[in-house]
């Protein structure tokens, strides 16, 4: 008898502690509520945070998540409406955890994270119109992001094409003349090959201590063909180079 009388007194004092913390975050709740209706959301939120201390409730953080929202703070916010919607076993409670959930998801431009929150809370909620409205939006926006993307990536293969195509461009006027200091090269060796083979026309053959050969000067007609063969190779070497200018490189049908 004298025990159980102990563990009535032992059970009284329990749920009067209990009692005793249940009050100050009661208290702390109301006062933060009354903060948050006055757009107060710094001293709505520190009000907040003490109900927490005392006890973790699902109001408490949908409540804590708002004030921090309505801060600016969206990332912050997620974490909170996050714990309210798991932790919450009101279904409305709950719809609204996940539709505020999905407004700090779009704010901070997490489409496809904020469309899915719209959707736990129209599972919850299925006739709420402002659910129904920010899925939408959410949904609008998530097309025009893909699109600008896309948009961007095309800008981008195609500044790249136009970079590539100028380098082309620089390597063929590049080549074109090297080509035609090659060419140059060529003509001028044999012109000195041409007067190193022929005595001065002032110095006597015999005294050039290298008999003259027939065929080592070039006729009229052999001038002349050499002459020719080296504007047509100054054309064709311009012609390529209008080519690659007036006909750009095509754009590959495969994205590599």
């Amino acid at each position: 008898m004298e025990h159980n009388r102990v563990l009535l007194a032992l059970l009284g004092l329990l749920l009067t502690a209990s009692c005793l913390s249940a009050q100050p975050a009661h208290r702390y709740l109301r006062q933060g509520n009354e903060a948050y209706e006055e757009q107060d959301y710094k001293s709505a939120e520190e009000y907040y945070r003490k109900s927490l201390t005392d006890r973790g409730s699902a109001k408490g953080n949908y409540n804590l998540g708002n004030a921090i929202y309505q801060q600016g703070r969206y990332k912050e916010s997620i974490r909170r409406f996050e714990h309210a919607a798991q932790t919450s076993k009101d279904e409305e409670a709950k719809a609204s955890a996940f539709h505020n959930l999905g407004n700090a998801y779009l704010q901070e431009r997490e489409y496809e994270k904020a469309i899915e929150a719209y959707k736990n809370s129209l599972r919850l909620r299925p006739a709420d119109q402002s659910t129904k409205y920010n899925l939408a939006m959410a949904q609008r926006l998530m097309i025009e992001e893909k699109q600008r993307q896309e948009q961007q990536q095309n800008q981008d293969q195609q500044q790249q094409q136009q970079e590539q195509q100028q380098d082309q461009q620089q390597s063929g006027q590049g080549q074109g003349q090297q080509e035609e200091q090659q060419q140059q090269q060529q003509s001028s060796s044999g012109q000195q090959n041409q007067q190193q083979a022929q005595p001065n026309a002032n110095q006597d053959p015999q005294q050039s201590g290298k008999p003259q050969q027939e065929g080592q000067s070039l006729t009229q007609e052999e001038a002349q063909r050499l002459l020719q063969i080296i504007e047509e190779e100054e054309l064709r070497v311009l012609e390529k180079m209008r080519n690659q200018q007036n006909n750009p490189a095509k754009k590959s049908d495969k994205d590599w």
